[in-house]
């Protein structure tokens, strides 16, 4: 019952929000590459071909070409046929309907899963997949915090593509003109970061933060550089610890103070808050990078740096990412783990995969020894010439492992409300035990 209750669920959701690395639209992948809209493209007969569902043509599917290429090099005779997807949602439906079914026979060999999702998915329907426990592959070379995400039991299902770090981007030309630096920034509390923001604010108008109301990631974020999870033991904690109440607390001084922009939806986040000059501070995901440097005249004008923490450390965190898994529909297992290892798991082809993952995608890795190659180590004119991609798989390496629940999106919506609600007049205790009670009745719902 409970299988088939979470299955319903599933299939009811709301979407995803879309976001560049987690997200987006694709037509078609490389020359070989198609588009399904009913996702009904199944495995090829050829003994040198898997067939790949991914989505995003400017972000996952290079990724995937500069893979094919890489395994090419030593196998000229492979192929990698990939099925573009419009987003996320068609693969994670397909393989809710094959579960459901328990007819696997028209997934691919391999699906690219968003890494918030996985583990509900290989716990609903175990019998999807393949599990990646005798790869050739070295996991110690990858950020734990990713690899978290897909290992189920002990077990690695996945091997991880795009590295979801988190970056905080400031317009270094404002933070001058109101007399700081990056260092001023960097490695500080959360309350010197508020004098900061009010100060930016009352000089030039411009916000220091900006979160979208529809994604509500920034408390996930800022709670996982305390190293502190909004669960413990499966059950939700909102309401119990004490470092929730004291992020969220801040992020209602934020926006008491109107330092931090509450976007709208997504659209007004990246269009108007980034894309339109708003504010001149950007947390999340590194993915964000492409919507920060579409405004072309801020070329120069930006630098990254970790994240404010209550205490005044460097914080790290992570907001979205992907990884690649095999199908129980896949007859060529040992082709497709070698195929993975050798490229994206730290194989012989690994440091040509990610350097043009990133040269044609935008895909940074986070397979540790990828941040060492020439191409990482180049500085990138749009951040003032800081080196961020080397940067930034330093930065995954340091991001510390919490615990997650399927119920992550759930409890996101919630904890967005909780902060609307309080900077509005609510108490904030009431209402962090208000959504603490609903996600639990959500849960118990679905047992």
């Amino acid at each position: 019952m409970k299988k088939k209750l979470l299955s319903l669920m599933l299939a009811g959701a709301l979407a995803v929000t879309a976001f560049a690395g987690c997200g987006g639209s694709s037509d078609s992948g490389s020359s070989d590459s198609s588009s399904t809209d009913d996702s009904t493209a199944a495995t090829s007969e050829d003994e040198n071909t898997l067939t790949v569902w991914a989505w995003d043509e400017s972000f996952n599917i290079p990724a995937l070409e500069a893979a094919e290429a890489a395994y090419q090099e030593a196998h000229p005779e492979f192929k990698l046929e990939i099925v573009a997807q419009e987003n996320s949602d068609p693969v994670r439906d397909a393989v809710t309907l094959a579960g459901q079914s328990g007819d696997y026979s028209q997934l691919p060999d391999i699906v690219l899963f968003q890494d918030h999702q996985i583990q509900q998915f290989v716990t609903l329907y175990p019998d999807a997949w393949n599990d990646m426990a005798d790869a050739d592959i070295d996991w110690s070379q990858f950020s734990a915090e990713k690899l978290s995400y897909s290992t189920v039991n002990d077990t690695h299902y996945g091997v991880p593509v795009d590295n979801g770090t988190a970056i905080f981007a400031y317009r270094t030309d404002i933070l001058e003109e109101c007399g700081y630096t990056l260092d001023d920034v960097t490695g500080v509390t959360w309350d010197k970061w508020l004098e900061i923001a009010k100060d930016v604010k009352a000089k030039t108008g411009k916000y220091l933060l900006s979160m979208d109301s529809s994604g509500n990631d920034l408390p996930y974020m800022m709670l996982q550089a305390e190293g502190v999870s909004q669960w413990k033991d499966g059950a939700c904690q909102v309401a119990d610890d004490e470092t929730v109440y004291k992020i969220m607390d801040v992020l209602v001084q934020m926006l008491d103070a109107d330092v931090l922009y509450l976007s709208s939806d997504w659209g007004d986040y990246t269009d108007n808050s980034i894309g339109g000059d708003l504010t001149a501070g950007v947390l999340n995901g590194n993915w964000i990078i492409p919507t920060i440097e579409g405004v072309e005249a801020n070329s120069g004008k930006w630098e990254i740096t970790t994240i404010p923490t209550l205490s005044g450390e460097e914080g790290y965190a992570s907001n979205g990412g992907s990884s690649l898994y095999i199908t129980s529909n896949c007859t060529k297992t040992d082709l497709a783990k070698d195929f993975l290892a050798y490229t994206f798991g730290g194989g012989d082809g690994a440091i040509a995969t990610y350097d043009a993952a990133l040269t044609n995608g935008g895909v940074i890795s986070t397979f540790a020894p990828a941040g060492e190659s020439d191409v990482y180590a180049e500085g990138v004119d749009y951040f003032n010439g800081q080196a961020i991609y080397k940067t930034i798989v330093e930065y995954g390496t340091k991001v510390p492992v919490v615990e997650q629940n399927d119920y992550h999106y759930d409890l996101r919506e919630l904890m967005g409300n909780a902060l609307t609600n309080a900077h509005n007049g609510s108490d904030l205790k009431a209402e962090l035990e208000q959504a603490q009670e609903s996600i639990a009745f959500k849960m118990e719902g679905s047992n």
